[in-house]
């Protein structure tokens, strides 16, 4: 009887949508907590025109961020095009109960709240945002980047590790949501978003490692290539003095925690080794039981003694490049930012301006109104 009882409950659909450009671990933390209020989460991502209207230019084009919501392993169906404003004519087409959304701000270009009919209608529930990251921050990041951008030699590198905590903070930002700030990391937050799996003894193990920064689909196509050579795939990310040593500049633009949860969040990746070591070493294959090291088509930095990072993996035999088919790097994204900085410093300035002036009466209105739920999902 309590079977029969259980296959008749209804299953809940719950429905989010975004432009979810630049697509962080923000946003895959609310789409898990969203994912956690129901049964199937339904992601609808706007175009490139919606969001130019609204918003600003998107720094992906609406197919990269297509591609990599439908990666966000708590996503079971992207809808292509999603209209800005969410009406209730969406949420019923695709049978969804109720949506959810952030306790950011979201306004027309009009200024007007994208969420207010359904919040009217009772079909609006919202969870915390990420505290320290959004892509306006990320965004902000890299501009900074125009303004402070240090050529490092060996000498300067000293000087550059001093300084590398402070990378991508702007202290003139006054917006909670579009200023700049330090994601702090816990180990309650890494537990939820990893798998919890561990390889069978069957599983053939494969181990790629790198920067991961600023996770992008040029990195997505490349892990879906090496999930597809074994059974378990385990990403080292390097430290953030690591990757500042073979990447220079101002470099890595996320920290180490940001870029951890953020590859964790990927549905091709089982398991993560934080701040693992430059070289493969021996130790590391034989603990993780690794068959196959994988590395893409980018080019190879040695290790700061000058020998090959991969000399172990090639001397047993187990080393591959892959070729994933796309050529995107982390830097191809700081280009895109530098070469339109000045429309993505009017975007900035617009939304916190809008931020600022709406986050009062949003807080007053729904204080009166009650016109939304507010959930606290574990952050």
């Amino acid at each position: 009887m309590a079977n029969a009882k259980q296959d008749d409950k209804k299953e809940v659909r719950v429905w989010c949508d975004g432009c979810y450009d630049m697509v962080h671990f923000g946003h895959a933390n609310s789409l898990r907590q969203a994912k956690a209020l129901g049964d199937v989460l339904i992601v609808g991502v706007h175009t490139d025109e919606e969001i130019a209207k609204h918003k600003g230019p998107p720094v992906f084009t609406q197919e990269e961020r297509y591609k990599m919501v439908k990666a966000i392993k708590w996503v079971d169906q992207v809808v292509e095009g999603a209209p800005y404003v969410t009406t209730l004519e969406t949420l019923d087409k695709y049978q969804c109960d109720f949506c959810v959304h952030g306790d950011d701000i979201t306004v027309t270009a009009d200024g007007i709240d994208t969420y207010h009919m359904v919040k009217k209608a009772d079909r609006y529930r919202e969870v915390l945002r990420t505290a320290g990251v959004s892509t306006t921050d990320l965004v902000g990041r890299m501009l900074l980047l125009t303004r402070e951008h240090f050529k490092r030699g060996d000498k300067e590198y000293t000087v550059a590790l001093e300084h590398s905590s402070n990378l991508g903070t702007d202290s003139t930002a006054r917006s909670p949501y579009t200023g700049c700030s330090q994601f702090l990391p816990t180990t309650q937050k890494i537990i939820q978003f990893s798998s919890g799996l561990s390889p069978k003894p069957t599983d053939k193990v494969v181990y790629v490692a790198g920067a991961f920064d600023l996770f992008h689909v040029g990195h997505l196509d490349f892990l879906e290539k090496a999930h597809a050579q074994g059974d378990f795939l385990i990403v080292g990310l390097h430290t953030d003095l690591e990757v500042n040593r073979y990447k220079g500049s101002n470099y890595p633009i996320m920290n180490l925690h940001e870029r951890v949860l953020s590859v964790l969040a990927c549905k091709y990746v089982h398991e993560v080794v934080i701040g693992a070591p430059y070289s493969v070493t021996a130790e590391l294959m034989d603990h993780f039981r690794v068959s196959v090291v994988c590395h893409g088509r980018t080019a190879i930095a040695p290790d700061a003694d000058g020998s090959d990072p991969y000399k172990k993996p090639k001397e047993r035999g187990c080393f591959k490049i892959l070729d994933s088919g796309n050529t995107m790097t982390t830097e191809d994204i700081v280009q895109r930012i530098i070469q339109h900085r000045l429309e993505f410093e009017l975007r900035n300035s617009r939304k916190e301006q809008k931020e600022l002036a709406l986050k009062p009466l949003n807080k007053e209105h729904a204080k009166q109104n009650g016109d939304y739920v507010h959930v606290n999902n574990s952050g």
